[in-house]
């Protein structure tokens, strides 16, 4: 059946493009988080520990809310390994690095969902996509802040 919710088909395309970067970036970023979580080590064991469950926990809500953003616009929402590997802008982990080294990639991890997050948020403004961003802006914020309080258990 059509798909006739007042944005054109080839902008629906490229906004179901954009989303489809977000969910690879936030797909990679939750397995990174999830394994750190598994594997963290030291002093400071606990309090990563349990934060970043919070952190994967929040990321694995996040990927249905993308997947089904794209699934409404009327495309198929990218679901593998393969897939996830080429659209995603972050370096899968393979190691077990240190506390501090897990936390300087989740900081990094973040702020690159956060830019993947942007690029894709004007193709949805100017097609007047209200659902997708706020979708957007709600994934900012949560990265931003999420950014900015990891980037602060690394200062002296």
């Amino acid at each position: 059946m059509q798909i006739d919710i007042g944005i054109a088909e080839a902008d629906r395309k490229a906004i179901a493009e954009g989303l489809s970067r977000v969910l690879a970036d936030t797909f990679a970023l939750y397995l990174k988080t999830h394994s750190f979580h598994w594997n963290v080590t030291g002093p400071m064991f606990n309090t990563l520990h349990v934060m970043f469950m919070e952190q994967y926990t929040e990321l694995w809500t996040a990927l249905d809310e993308l997947a089904e953003r794209i699934r409404a616009l009327g495309y198929p929402a990218p679901g593998s390994f393969t897939q996830f590997a080429k659209l995603a802008s972050i370096a899968e982990e393979t190691t077990v690095p240190r506390a501090t080294d897990m936390i300087r990639q989740l900081v990094e991890g973040h702020e690159a969902v956060a830019r993947t997050a942007r690029a894709a948020f004007p193709t949805a403004e100017q097609a007047n996509d209200q659902p997708t961003a706020d979708l957007l802006t709600q994934r900012l914020q949560i990265h931003e802040k999420t950014a900015w309080m990891l980037r602060s258990l690394l200062e002296q």
